[in-house]
């Protein structure tokens, strides 16, 4: 091992270090219309649940992660053709998905805990599971698939144009 200080500094910078996120229009129209199709399905899937009366901030709450989900993945992939836009707004809606189910069944999991529902941690893990896939069975309608799918579609239009026109 060399211990000698070298006066030079480095010429080139480190370039593995990732870079802030640029702020683009196509990453805003991505995360906009992600979050319109969120906000859209909450008000649809509302009435999936007959049984409960008061979604408190539901609505909201979707419309931000769907924003995060289109300015994070549909956004900085914007302008690789149509078949690529599509391709990313469908994985970007399985997570805006994954993710709701994932902050509901945490939120409830929590609400039972503290009402000492659980004997232990791994008893309010696998909790939390149950809960999603009883909220996920909730969600297998046909009319909520074709309002994600459409939405989608829309998005990945959306953000294919906004990142042609606009760089």
């Amino acid at each position: 091992m060399d211990y000698r200080w070298d006066p030079e500094p480095d010429p080139e910078p480190d370039n593995d270090r990732k870079c802030p996120p640029m702020f683009t229009a196509a990453r805003l129209i991505a995360a906009l219309c992600m979050a319109g199709m969120a906000y859209v399905a909450s008000e649809y899937i509302k009435l999936l649940f007959d049984e409960i009366q008061r979604f408190g901030n539901f609505n909201y709450i979707n419309a931000a992660v769907g924003f995060l989900c289109g300015w994070i993945i549909v956004g900085p992939r914007a302008g690789r053709g149509m078949a690529a836009a599509i391709s990313h707004c469908i994985t970007a809606t399985v997570m805006l998905v994954f993710w709701c189910l994932l902050v509901y069944s945490l939120v409830d999991m929590w609400e039972l805990a503290m009402r000492h529902r659980y004997s232990g941690p791994m008893d309010a893990v696998n909790g939390v599971f149950e809960i999603a896939l009883e909220y996920g069975a909730y969600l297998l309608d046909t009319g909520l698939a074709f309002l994600l799918a459409i939405g989608a579609l829309v998005t990945a239009v959306f953000s294919e144009i906004a990142s042609r026109h606009w760089r």
